[in-house]
C-alpha cells in the first residue's frame, strides 16, 4: 500500500500527484490510498482513505466514500483502539510507536500498545507506525506487528530499495 499524505498541498496538486501515485500503484499490483481526504477519492480514483481521531468519523466516512473504498483509522490509545475496533474501518494504525517528525506533537505510544493491538485486534488487519526503521523494527515486530508503516526510514535511505527490503526481511 502506498499513502499519498500531503496536508499543505492544494486540491489542484493532490489530484495531480495522485495520478502518478495511482500509475505507480497499479503497475505494482498495489493499493492507492489517499490521507485524510474523502472528498477527493473519486477524482483521485483512490482505492481507500485514511482518517484521524480529528478527521471525520468512520460513519461518515463510509457514507461519503461508500461501500467499496477502504477505510483507515489511526489510533493512538487503547481507549481509541476499542472505538476503532467498534467501527466499520477496514484497517488501523497503532501509534505513534516512537516520537516522529511526521506526527510533530504527538506523543509516543509505546511498544506496549502495539502488544495490546496485537492482543485485541483479531482479524482486522493493523499496522504499527511511528519512528519504525531498521534499527528498531525487530522490537516491533517482537511486540507482536506483522505489518508497519513508514516514510523516514525509506525515503531517506541512500538506497531506499534495499530499504524497504530489509524492512520486510523483518517482518517476514
Amino acid at each position: 500500500m502506498v499513502q499519498l499524505r500531503d496536508k499543505s498541498a492544494s486540491d489542484t496538486d493532490l489530484v495531480a500527484a495522485a495520478r502518478t501515485f495511482r500509475a505507480a500503484c497499479d503497475e505494482h499490483g498495489a493499493l492507492f490510498w489517499l490521507n485524510d481526504r474523502a472528498d477527493l477519492v473519486p477524482e483521485c480514483q483512490a482505492d481507500g482513505v485514511h482518517v484521524g481521531q480529528d478527521d471525520a468519523p468512520v460513519a461518515e466516512v463510509r457514507r461519503q466514500v461508500g461501500p467499496d473504498v477502504l477505510i483507515g483509522l489511526s489510533t493512538h490509545s487503547p481507549e481509541q483502539l476499542d472505538s476503532a475496533l467498534r467501527s466499520e474501518a477496514d484497517q488501523l494504525s497503532v501509534g505513534p510507536v516512537w516520537e516522529t517528525p511526521t506526527k510533530e506533537g504527538r506523543p509516543a505510544a509505546g511498544l506496549a500498545f502495539v502488544r495490546e493491538a496485537a492482543a485485541r485486534a483479531g482479524s482486522r488487519p493493523w499496522f504499527a507506525i511511528g519512528g519504525i526503521d531498521s534499527e528498531n523494527v525487530g522490537e516491533v515486530v517482537a511486540a507482536g506487528a506483522t505489518r508497519i508503516v513508514v516514510v523516514r526510514a525509506i525515503r531517506d535511505a541512500t538506497d531506499p530499495r534495499a530499504a524497504a527490503a530489509a524492512l520486510r526481511a523483518a517482518l517476514d
